[in-house]
């Protein structure tokens, strides 16, 4: 019974950030407030936002309560060469990796231009779709050499190709190019992503490297454009 109390807790409190009735940075009530509000213990109110805190609705602050979180977008760093695991991490069951395909196969002569070289080398292709909130709102196409990232699995891709590669096989992913533009989606981004009333798509395209500077990954990834903020730090040089 306990259970399913603060879980309902959870639910409605969790549904009041997404619908913007609690706003970003304003604090909740009081956990005496809230245990008044909803007919609850301490105890049951205490687990409703240890949950909140786990998925990333609100962060608990010292001496103050808990703040609740913006949801409404997330900050990919453009800089930065953070996964989408890493940012999942903190967002707990709200987001969700499926993996649309994962083959190996010749490079094809568009991307082999990405990787600047005339061979024809064997890569991995891989389609991810990301979801948060069950919004499917990132399409992810990775390229990535397979003499350099070998055995690939669809667990690998489905938990963090990164942790694999670097956890794993011992490498490490130095640094990355990107560009990002906004561009009309295509057939394939209406049929894998929820795209209904979208009539634009960012697309942040990205060379990544290891730290002897080889070129290892060549990634395409897609983003609806109301869920994210790609942000970085500039310092003024003279």
């Amino acid at each position: 019974m306990t259970k399913n109390k603060f879980r309902m807790i959870y639910d409605d409190l969790a549904g009041n950030i997404q619908n913007g009735i609690l706003k970003a940075n304003e604090l909740l009530p009081s956990e005496n407030e809230l245990a008044d509000t909803y007919k609850a213990s301490r105890e049951t109110i205490r687990k409703a936002l240890k949950l909140l805190s786990e998925h990333g609705y609100i962060q608990k602050m010292q001496g103050k309560g808990s703040v609740v979180l913006d949801v409404t977008k997330i900050n990919f760093p453009i800089s930065g060469l953070v996964s989408f695991r890493e940012l999942a991490d903190k967002m707990g069951k709200r987001a969700k990796t499926d993996v649309v395909s994962l083959e190996e196969q010749v490079i094809p002569t568009d991307i082999q231009e990405h990787f600047q070289t005339r061979e024809e080398p064997d890569i991995w292709k891989v389609v991810r779709i990301r979801e948060i909130d069950k919004e499917k709102i990132i399409l992810d196409k990775d390229y990535l050499l397979s003499s350099l990232v070998p055995g690939l699995t669809v667990d690998i891709c489905t938990r963090s190709i990164y942790a694999y590669i670097e956890q794993v096989l011992g490498l490490s992913i130095s640094f990355a190019k990107k560009e990002i533009t906004v561009e009309t989606p295509t057939e394939e981004d209406r049929e894998l992503l929820d795209l209904v009333g979208y009539d634009t798509i960012v697309v942040v395209r990205s060379h990544v490297y290891l730290d002897d500077a080889t070129m290892f990954q060549y990634t395409e990834s897609k983003h609806r454009p109301d869920k994210f903020r790609f942000v970085d730090f500039a310092r003024r040089t003279r």
